[in-house]
Formats: C-alpha cells, sequence, structure tokens
C-alpha cells in the first residue's frame, strides 16, 4: 500500500467511524471492553459482509449463480453457487471452513456447552452447543501419515464413559486404545483393533520396528499383527518394570541389585537372586520375568546409545492428554459418538485443526 493509499484509506475509516459511533448506544460505552465489543459487532455486521464479497468477486471472477447466506468470522456473508464452488465451500453448508475449524478447535477441548460460549467472547459469534455437537458427529478427520520411515510405536489402553440406553440405568466404562507413532502422531480407537495395526501398517515400518507396552497381553497381541516378526522388536516398558519389581517384600539391597541387573538386561542374574533369597512375592515377579523375557532389554544401554525410548511415558501422557476431554467432569457419551470425539481429540493433539 502505497502513501496515497494509506491517506485516502484512513480518511475513509475516520467518515466509517463517525458513522458508527453515532448508530452506536453511546451512554453503554463506560468501559475498554464495552468499546470492543462495540466495533467488534459493528464489524460483523455493517464492515466486513461489504468488504468480503469484494475480495470474493475479484478472486472468483465470477457472480453468478444461486445466492445463499454463509455465516463466517467475517460475519454474515451472501454468496453465489458459483463463488462457492470456485472456494472449495461444500453445498449446503451453513458455516464458513474458518469458522467450522473454530467450532471443532474448542469442542476439541471442552464441553460443547463452554465451546458455544467461548466461540461468542472469542469471535462475537453465536453457534449453537447442539450445533457445535451436531458438527463434531459428522466430521471425518484422516489420521496422519508419517513423512518418514516408522521405527517406534507405542500402546497403551484408557477408558471411557458410556451412557446407557435406558434410562435410571448407571453408566459403564468402556476401553480404548492409543498408540503413539514416533513419540509424535496420535490415534485413538474404540473396540477396532483392526484400525488401529491398519493405520500403523500403512506407514513406512523401519527395521528394527521398536514396539514398546506394559505387561498387558492385548498391547502385546497388538503388536504381533503390525509388521514382520523378524524386524519387530517388542520393549517391556522400564517404568512397568520397576513397579511390579517393588512389589516384592525383600531387604533394600536386595531390591537395588535386582534393578541393577534388570537395568543392564541381566535378567537371568536376577531370577537367580530372586530364587536364592525367596523374598516375599518373589515367585510371581519370577514368572513375570520368564512370560517378557524376550522384551527386557538392556535398558541402561539403549538409554545410552538412544536407540529408542525405554518406557512408553509418550502413550501414556498421549492417554492423558485424550482424557482430558473425554473425561470431564460429568461426561458420558453414547456409544455412536464415541469414535468421533476420539477422533477430534486426535486431530487437535497433531495439529490438525490449526490455521
Amino acid at each position: 500500500m502505497n502513501q496515497a493509499e494509506r491517506l485516502e484509506l484512513e480518511a475513509c475509516l475516520r467518515r466509517a467511524s463517525e458513522i458508527l459511533y453515532n448508530n452506536s448506544d453511546t451512554d453503554s460505552l463506560e468501559t475498554l471492553a464495552d468499546i470492543e465489543i462495540t466495533v467488534r459487532n459493528q464489524i460483523l455486521e455493517y464492515v466486513s459482509p461489504q468488504i468480503a464479497p469484494f475480495f470474493i468477486t475479484q478472486k472468483t471472477q465470477t457472480r453468478r449463480g444461486k445466492t445463499r447466506t454463509l455465516k463466517s468470522c467475517l460475519g454474515k456473508l451472501k454468496i453465489t453457487k458459483k463463488q462457492a464452488d470456485a472456494l472449495g465451500i461444500e453445498a449446503y453448508t451453513r458455516h464458513s471452513p474458518l469458522l467450522e475449524k473454530c467450532c471443532l478447535l474448542l469442542s476439541a477441548n471442552e464441553s460443547y456447552q463452554n465451546a458455544e460460549s467461548d466461540l461468542y467472547l472469542l469471535t462475537g459469534l453465536k453457534v449453537g452447543h447442539s450445533t457445535h455437537h451436531r458438527k463434531v458427529n459428522q466430521i471425518e478427520l484422516p489420521l496422519p501419515d508419517l513423512k518418514q520411515g516408522l521405527s517406534e510405536i507405542s500402546v497403551d489402553g484408557g477408558k471411557i464413559r458410556l451412557r446407557t440406553a435406558e434410562k435410571g440405568e448407571p453408566s459403564f466404562w468402556q476401553e480404548y486404545k492409543t498408540a503413539r507413532l514416533q513419540g509424535i502422531y496420535y490415534g485413538a480407537f474404540f473396540q477396532d483393533n483392526l484400525s488401529l495395526t491398519d493405520w500403523i501398517n500403512s506407514q513406512t515400518l523401519t527395521s528394527p520396528l521398536y514396539c514398546l507396552g506394559d505387561g498387558h497381553d492385548g498391547i502385546w497381541n497388538i503388536f504381533a499383527e503390525i509388521g514382520e516378526n523378524k524386524d519387530r522388536i517388542e520393549v517391556l516398558d522400564w517404568y512397568h518394570l520397576t513397579e511390579n519389581l517393588h512389589k516384592i517384600e525383600t531387604k533394600k539391597s536386595i531390591k537395588d541389585q535386582l534393578e541393577a541387573d534388570l537395568w543392564t538386561g541381566q535378567a537371568s542374574e536376577a531370577i537367580k537372586l530372586l530364587k536364592s533369597a525367596q523374598p516375599l512375592g518373589g515367585n510371581n515377579f519370577i514368572s513375570y520375568l520368564n512370560k517378557h523375557r524376550q522384551r527386557l532389554i538392556n535398558y541402561q544401554s539403549y538409554q545410552q546409545e538412544q536407540i529408542c525410548s525405554i518406557g512408553s511415558g509418550a502413550v501414556e501422557s498421549a492417554v492423558k492428554q485424550i482424557s482430558h476431554r473425554v473425561k470431564l467432569t460429568g461426561a458420558q457419551w453414547l456409544k455412536e459418538n464415541v469414535v468421533n470425539i476420539l477422533q477430534l481429540r486426535c486431530a487437535y493433539l497433531n495439529g490438525q485443526l490449526a490455521i
């Protein structure tokens, strides 16, 4: 913008400001917040709905087609069918793509009621909580594909509370599975392990492929469906291992030696010590070690050489991040809505709702 254009614009804006001020309830303008709200509302009602159509026409070079009204972050805009087609706006939608993304972003983080009030606070636009809910149930957000090869996977389970179909019946909890790829990308699946493994197998898997999990059999059953056996290295989460270690009752010196042996991958030495010391709970821990013998690595070496993570903290953090939305106080979900809210929350965490 050159100097002459800037001066011309300033003159137009001064005159527009005078008109808007003269048509405001000036007695109610007591604070800066009052002024902010008033100016924003007037811009949404009178200013941007006049400016945006000019931009639209200039970009699309058409005014043909049936006109419809679209609620947008710039207020209510009149747009023709040809213009909508040129700008990639789907038929029958009532909200602009940016406004819809704002709705989804808020719904991914808080209740639909709070999303309604926060959207109005942030933008001055009203979209009802039921509309927020409907948008979430209609979306299809594809899971991300890694640009680089996939070398590390961690899987864990979370729980979500379901509402019963019969009124008066108590709610109940069911499990969903969460995967974290490369410690970056999130995916959550409700009673659909096949989709989880299909998503992971669709990536470019490296050899070796490190799979981290706790001692739950269901996690290892999922890993068994990923990649090739010869490429897959399963790793028992170090922190889950030590949690089970500290369930036995024995002298601190013995526990310290057991932890040192396991830290360096000497499971056989740990088992020998357990058999000779015979601590309370030792037999159960021996069975646990034998069950996961092939998953007990040299944790010290793996950490020093940064071969892969030694704990599934990344995926446990992912479960907590997802629970931040699905376990809001009092939240109960219809079974048919679970997939969509998990999908939305993961899309937010993966940065897919960023502008």
